[in-house]
């Protein structure tokens, strides 16, 4: 912990829910009305660096100047920093920009063809719906000049859903209560994505405004490099004669079968210098065979009839990595069963020997917050249509996923990734949909949106903010859960909010494509699909989940057992999404540097080159930011320069 008072103050409350509300609002604004850069569409949490360099090396920075108690601490600015990655991570892909649309698109999107109106609205319960014609028409079509928002007809809807999205991110935060000391203090994991925010908040030895970290060279050097590009890119959409940027390729390899993505992701290359050697070279490794086999099966036509969700691709590689999913859920509790042994002994029995005083909350309300946490989203689930059987087996798929991918967020510096295969589909092609019934359908449907294409949530950002307050806040983080919890309602209000007035002013079909049409309509199409076509178990979907689940074991277990294991199992769960591919080729390249450096140079020269590696991420998010905002001044949409 860095000596200083405690960040947990009503300032850094303040100047949090502050941020996390310009989050909340700029980020559905820029990917809806601009339709530029994403901001907070994955792990990285873009917005909430881009926000935060601001604050730190603007507004902070004039106000110490201007009285140097003024200017907020580094324990209080990392308090704001957790908040606003707790915010960032709820306004787009996280939920928002999925709830609105998805509960109103079966209406809207209902026709005659598609006859949703007989197979779909009479097993939807109203009270998980805005409920009229003109209400949802006016979302995705724009209101009539002169009328408002009818906030009246969405009340009830929204009320509801709150309680059980605010159920899923109190479970959330806390299990990574329970979880923080192993992963932080026994197993020592690297946490890349907090890197940068912790650059930015260290002192020097001599006490300064600025941050050292905003006086070296080396940082500026790196900053520049995906400001210039991005700025290149950018100015090319105002004015056609500058030439474009183009930072991705692709090779066909295997008979044109598959394709290699090679794409440069300043962001990624940055993330991954900060990440073990064997993690790096397992990720783009594991990503490289996984393209071997799609190849392999496509040449030999080994191919599954089973359709599964939009982004899980090939079905075979998918249950693949479904099932390394699980083991490495698994495996990674036994290796912890020592320590959630003893927060269990404190948590019911109060045992004086386990101290949890350093927690955010303490053991006892961690795991009855689970326990009530499951049982309350349960009994919505089963209100909401789901059979009673296929509640647990939902809600621990899940969260194993969302346990699964935090873990590789928090150790491998990933910042795009998903699940290879939802909850929701294991679910329809392990038991059948016919074991569902339609009911169980339309319900399962309605899961999409905060179980499915789960590219950010606050799990993973709850996980970063705890390894960042160890570091700032030491034992002291008590009072950090409100913080969180403030973070949320903020995000929650704020995004809403915009949404909403976007939606009922200028019309959903008139901004993203995706959240208004492809990702809403999508839970529909799954359930008119298995209702018009009912399926079994599929045996072999079981099948290849067994031969990744075996795979993943052997490999884990090679790694605890043998030293000299070269290859780390944590990128084989992810070596079969597209996001892994898109993301490899900058892995691979961190990667290679890392190598050198370290060969040549040693440690003394990789501190050395840090800086460099953090400005790259950092200049890529200012530069999108900055981008936006002129955009927003000019008028210019469709300004996409970045993604990740």
């Amino acid at each position: 912990m860095r000596k200083g008072r405690s960040g947990l103050t009503a300032r850094a409350f303040l100047v949090g829910a502050i941020g996390s509300f310009v989050i909340s609002v700029g980020a559905p604004y820029g990917n809806m009305a601009l339709r530029g850069s994403y901001m907070a569409l994955d792990f990285s949490t873009a917005a909430a660096v881009f926000v935060f360099f601001v604050l730190v090396a603007i507004v902070n920075t004039l106000l110490g100047l201007i009285k140097r108690s003024w200017a907020l601490t580094s324990p209080e600015l990392a308090v704001t920093y957790i908040m606003m990655i707790i915010a960032t991570s709820i306004p787009t892909m996280g939920l928002t920009e999925y709830l609105l649309p998805i509960i109103t698109a079966g209406y809207y999107y209902a026709t005659p063809e598609n006859d949703w109106a007989n197979i779909i609205h009479p097993y939807i319960p109203d009270w998980m719906c805005p409920q009229g014609e003109e209400v949802i028409k006016y979302f995705y079509e724009g209101m009539p000049k002169g009328a408002s928002i009818p906030w009246g007809a969405w009340m009830g809807p929204l009320f509801y859903w709150g309680l059980l999205i605010l159920a899923l991110y109190f479970v959330m935060i806390c299990m990574m209560v329970v979880l923080r000391k192993q992963w932080v203090e026994k197993e020592r994991l690297v946490f890349p994505l907090i890197q940068l925010p912790t650059a930015l908040l260290e002192e020097g030895d001599k006490p300064s405004v600025v941050k050292p970290f905003l006086k070296n060279p080396w940082m500026w050097i790196g900053f520049a490099i995906p400001l210039i590009v991005g700025s290149v890119k950018a100015l090319h959409n105002y004015y056609y004669f500058i030439p474009d940027i183009n930072l991705r390729t692709s090779l066909l390899i295997f008979r044109r079968t598959t394709n290699l993505q090679i794409a440069l992701s300043f962001p990624m290359v940055g993330f991954s210098y900060f990440i073990n050697l064997d993690v790096a070279f397992g990720i783009w490794f594991f990503n490289l065979l996984a393209k071997v086999q799609e190849g392999t099966f496509a040449i030999l036509g080994i191919e599954s009839t089973e359709k599964l969700d939009y982004t899980s691709g090939n079905p075979i590689l998918a249950h693949q990595g479904m099932g390394a999913m699980m083991v490495l859920v698994i495996l990674g509790l036994w290796v912890a069963r020592g320590h959630i042994k003893d927060v269990l002994r404190k948590a019911f029995r109060g045992d004086p020997d386990v101290d949890d005083s350093g927690e955010m909350l303490s053991y006892r309300t961690a795991v009855l917050g689970i326990i009530g946490g499951f049982l309350f989203m349960g009994a919505w689930l089963r209100f909401s249509g789901m059979p009673l059987w296929a509640i647990p087996i939902f809600l621990i798929v899940a969260f194993m996923l969302f346990l699964a991918i935090t873990r590789i967020v928090v150790e491998g510096g990933v910042a795009v990734a998903r699940a290879p295969l939802i909850a929701s589909n294991f679910i329809v092609s392990g038991f059948g949909s016919t074991s569902l019934g339609t009911q169980g359908l339309v319900s399962m449907g309605f899961t999409y949106v905060y179980a499915a294409d789960i590219r950010t949530f606050v799990m993973a950002s709850c996980a970063n903010g705890l390894k960042l307050a160890d570091e700032w806040l030491g034992g002291r983080k008590r009072g950090l859960f409100w913080a969180m919890f403030l973070a949320v309602i903020v995000s929650l209000v704020g995004s809403i909010w915009i949404v909403m007035k976007l939606s009922y002013t200028y019309g959903g079909v008139n901004m993203n494509k995706w959240f208004f049409f492809g990702g809403s309509v999508y839970p529909f199409n799954f359930t008119a699909r298995y209702v018009n076509n009912p399926t079994g178990p599929n045996w072999g979907g079981w099948a290849w989940t067994g031969i990744g689940a075996g795979v993943m074991a052997i490999l884990m277990l090679a790694r605890h057992r043998f030293l000299w294991w070269p290859i780390h199992p944590l990128g084989f769960p992810i070596s079969t999404i597209w996001m892994t591919n898109y993301i490899s080729f900058s892995v691979f390249l961190a990667w290679l540097i890392k190598l050198v450096v370290l060969k040549y140079g040693g440690p003394g020269l990789y501190r050395r080159t840090r800086p460099f590696f953090l400005g790259l991420i950092l200049g890529q998010f200012f530069c999108a930011g900055l981008w936006l905002i002129i955009d927003h001044f000019t008028g210019m949409t469709d300004n996409m320069i970045y993604w990740i």
